[in-house]
């Protein structure tokens, strides 16, 4: 039993390590997205009546709060390893139960929600795309300019005749000439891609914090009843 407690203990100083590299990861994923400059771009233009600016922000906030959280997880489970203390052990099961009960809405919204993001940031760019067509305002072709050399994509498919006008103005001279990627359909492709990405680094989260808490569950019980694991047996001699 004393052998099964300490490789117990080995293998939860393992998965700490591991859950705090992961969160490390989600909180360099979390701020490249953020800042990442097709994200960002559409964030700023995006109206106040548009949920995309909502997610965007949303979705830092949640990722850093998940990575700390699963930081700090990994630094109680470590030190409750150490010292075998209930306590930091019981603290550490709570960090571990609090990203997985964070990391299960997140997966799921992540399928179920996934056309609402989708849409969402579409929606930007049809306003833009429209505001130009029937204005043609300098403020809002610039940022239809800046959508177009982000995504490399030039224009949408529209019912309307006088678009041909608007990607010479706003679309790089090469996707003109090379009859460029409709916006929609790229902007499409790149949320897709990127949810596939952020879908692993998701799962394997999950996968951690549920061997976490079986982990320091059994090391709680260990040290409730052993006052410690390496503590050795008394023999009487009669």
């Amino acid at each position: 039993l004393r052998c099964r407690m300490r490789t117990s203990k080995c293998q939860l100083l393992v998965t700490s390590l591991c859950v705090m590299l992961l969160g490390l990861s989600i909180a360099t994923l979390t701020t490249v997205t953020h800042y990442e400059l097709r994200f960002a771009l559409l964030s700023n233009i995006s109206l106040e009546s548009n949920a995309y600016r909502v997610i965007h922000h949303t979705a830092f906030y949640f990722g850093i709060c998940l990575s700390m959280t699963l930081i700090l997880a990994a630094l109680l489970s470590s030190a409750a390893t150490v010292r075998e203390s209930q306590c930091l052990t019981a603290m550490g099961f709570f960090c571990f139960a609090l990203a997985f009960c964070g990391l299960i809405p997140a997966a799921c919204w992540r399928y179920t929600h996934s056309t609402e993001v989708e849409e969402s940031m579409m929606d930007v760019y049809d306003i833009v795309y429209e505001d130009v067509r029937r204005n043609a305002s300098s403020f809002r072709r610039h940022e239809l300019t800046a959508i177009h050399e982000a995504f490399l994509c030039c224009g949408k498919h529209s019912p309307f005749g006088d678009t041909d006008n608007i990607e010479h103005k706003t679309c790089p001279s090469s996707q003109v000439r090379d009859a460029g990627q409709d916006c929609l359909q790229e902007i499409r492709n790149f949320l897709k891609k990127h949810m596939d990405f952020v879908s692993i680094p998701l799962g394997i989260t999950i996968g951690f914090t549920v061997y976490g808490m079986i982990l320091t569950s059994f090391l709680w019980f260990s040290i409730h009843f052993s006052s410690s694991l390496d503590r050795k047996g008394k023999y009487i001699l009669r």
